[in-house]
């Protein structure tokens, strides 16, 4: 081989080396996130506390397939219809009394 087709073929091997990182970096940590989000917005159920993405704290007293309806504070009053996915965290109704 002469150094050009050399050249190419290392060319060609650190283009793969490089997406390969990439994927392990990028892609494959944020699609794991992606399941583990949705997994835990289908297992939520009323009655379960929750930290909304706006980092308020409060209880789901009723749910949709797509929204939740939340209670904040000691104040049965505020009520606030928002969309499952602006749900953060989830601690289920029996940990929460544990």
């Amino acid at each position: 081989m002469d150094a050009g087709g050399m050249s190419t073929t290392f060319m060609i091997v650190w283009i793969v080396i490089l997406f390969a990182v990439m994927y392990f970096v990028t892609i494959r940590p944020s699609s794991k996130e992606r399941k583990r989000v949705q997994a835990m917005l289908a297992a939520m159920e009323v009655g379960d506390s929750v930290v909304t993405t706006g980092g308020f704290y409060g209880v789901i007293i009723d749910m949709t397939d797509e929204d939740v309806i939340v209670e904040f504070g000691n104040n049965k009053n505020c009520r606030i219809p928002m969309r499952k996915q602006a749900i953060a965290e989830v601690e289920k109704a029996d940990q929460a009394s544990a």
